[in-house]
């Protein structure tokens, strides 16, 4: 299962709060889907501590980079530190 994958590889952030929605359904027939899925996530994690939000973004799409475009199309982030909650 694809949102286990995903688990899988930002489990390296030990997050404290991991939400993972599935909102392919919101997107089908959107115009340039090739088939993949759309994500939202929300990451809490002390790994985010001291960095920017582009930096944030780049190590969970580091992480998942090979996933994009075919098996997930779209993948809307929050990632922020315990502080920020």
């Amino acid at each position: 299962m694809l949102e286990e994958e995903i688990k899988k590889r930002l489990a390296f952030l030990n997050s404290t709060s991991f939400v993972l929605n599935n909102e392919s359904e919101l997107h089908r027939g959107h115009s340039g889907n090739n088939g993949g899925s759309h994500f939202n996530i929300k990451i809490v994690s002390e790994k985010f501590s001291g960095k920017t939000r582009m930096e944030r973004h780049r190590m969970i799409y580091e992480a998942l980079g090979d996933l994009f475009p075919n098996t997930i199309h779209a993948l809307s982030i929050k990632a922020i530190t315990k502080e920020e909650e």
